[in-house]
């Protein structure tokens, strides 16, 4: 069974930073891709981020420039750097594990899930 634990999720005003971690456990971490999704209230659940077993990594266009998914295959942790918040990032931040060595954005392509963690961007 695998389990996702996250952390670093808060308050911070607009222009700000925040650093989103998830610590794996239950299997070998390098050999999967890894997600970050968010739900913000009233809207679907979307991919903000994914990282394959190789580090190739893919962005919602909204994030691009701004946020950076990155993976400690030895701490078997994967981090969402997000800097430049915007009001519109708030939401709560969910770590997916994936299926598959490559990344999809389909929710379907991922098997665990964290638990959430909120983000709040002030104005």
């Amino acid at each position: 069974q695998v389990q996702l634990v996250e952390s670093g999720g808060g308050l911070v005003q607009a222009g700000g930073s925040l650093r989103l971690s998830c610590a794996a456990s239950g299997r070998t971490f390098s050999r999967y891709a890894m997600g970050w999704f968010r739900q913000a209230p009233g809207k679907e659940r979307e991919l903000v981020a994914a990282i394959s077993s190789s580090d190739t990594t893919y962005y919602v266009d909204s994030v691009k420039g701004r946020f950076t998914i990155s993976r400690d295959n030895a701490k078997n942790t994967v981090y969402l750097q997000m800097n430049s918040l915007k009001p519109e990032d708030t939401a709560v931040y969910y770590c997916a594990a994936g299926r598959f060595s490559y990344f999809s954005r389909l929710n379907s392509a991922y098997d665990y899930w964290g638990q959430g963690t909120q983000v709040t961007v002030s104005s």
